[in-house]
């Protein structure tokens, strides 16, 4: 394995030339060559041509969001009794940790061994949160062209954290246009319906019978102007599936996505409970993309395995509390191959 650094960035190199290029501003991923059914490598993750037009952006391209990952109802917590307020930026939701969240920030990085490792501490109270928190996440690159990463963190006071990752995906080659006929499978029996603002509304519901159903893989965009609530609020998929079989702790088949076009496929396993699917439905307009690219509504798909959104106001959802001196692991798996 192959590490070179450049500023910011760190790309990592098999021995076949598959590459992931990663960047200390938010710990993100801004690359990945994979090869298609022919050979040919082609990035498959959308991004900026400038790289100051990582912060502060909109879709949150590529990066790890936190201190909380997805939207926190109203701004508004409790933990063990006293009332947290963080800042709303996201109609009347905080979303992503808010306007100065992790995806933000510009980490701390070293190499270690064949990996690369990104550390940032939030201090007690930034955008609302409480206690010190130091949050590493780690990705390795293996010679099987699969992308692990694992986040590790520890807090000195009780807190919440989910954190996940928000790539976009397209997998004929980021700037190749729509992945409406890219074909998706999930692993998820139900998930969360919400409000107009994509609050969830408490329990889950079955899939079945709904354009929410992707137990058998289907096209993205078969049902992507369907008349229901809950693409309708988000103008596409924005919305958080239970993955079937998750259990704390264990690797869980979650997502399968491919293209019959470029042959490339993608896996994703996870630890978390939750993955939210955001087709890209509000791109249009966002930073001017890598290579001359411009990235429209549907340019990419991003998958956010997470623990579900406003876990802190749904004492029944799998726990996102921290405890003081408890220490945090969750891991996500993105392997390419092809079919």
């Amino acid at each position: 394995m192959e590490i070179t650094q450049q500023e910011l960035c760190y790309t990592l190199r098999n021995a076949s030339g598959a590459s992931v290029t990663l960047t200390r501003i938010g710990a993100g991923i801004v690359s990945v060559r994979v090869p298609d059914r022919e050979g040919r490598l082609d990035d498959v993750v959308l991004g900026y041509a400038d790289p100051k037009d990582y912060i502060g952006d909109g879709p949150c391209m590529g990066r790890c969001p936190g201190r909380y990952a997805n939207r926190i109802a109203r701004g508004r917590f409790t933990l063990d009794g006293k009332e947290y307020t963080l800042p709303v930026n996201n109609g009347p939701n905080h979303l992503h940790g808010g306007p100065d969240g992790f995806q933000n920030k510009v980490w701390d990085a070293r190499i270690d061994g064949d990996a690369v490792e990104f550390m940032y501490f939030s201090p007690d109270g930034e955008m609302g949160y409480p206690g010190n928190l130091k949050v590493v996440a780690r990705y390795e690159w293996s010679e099987e062209n699969e992308l692990r990463l694992t986040f590790t963190a520890r807090a000195d006071a009780k807190t919440v954290l989910n954190l996940t990752n928000h790539a976009y995906f397209n997998l004929d080659g980021e700037g190749s246009g729509s992945i409406r006929g890219h074909i998706l499978r999930l692993n998820a029996s139900e998930y969360l319906p919400t409000d107009e603002t994509l609050i969830p509304l408490g329990d889950s519901e079955p899939v079945a019978g709904t354009p929410m159903d992707f137990l058998m893989p289907k096209p993205v965009g078969r049902d992507l102007e369907a008349d229901f609530p809950a693409i309708r609020y988000g103008k596409g998929y924005d919305a958080c599936w239970i993955i079937d079989g998750a259990q704390e702790g264990q690797l869980q088949d979650a997502v399968e996505l491919w293209s019959e076009k470029s042959g490339r496929r993608l896996l994703v396993t996870t630890t978390q409970p939750g993955v939210q699917i955001y087709t890209g439905n509000w791109l249009s307009g966002c930073p001017a993309g890598k290579n001359g690219h411009v990235y429209e509504d549907y340019a990419g798909i991003a998958i956010e395995c997470q623990h579900l959104p406003d876990s802190p106001n749904h004492p029944d959802y799998p726990t996102t509390v921290l405890e003081a001196g408890e220490d945090f692991e969750q891991a996500i798996i993105f392997a390419f191959s092809v079919l």
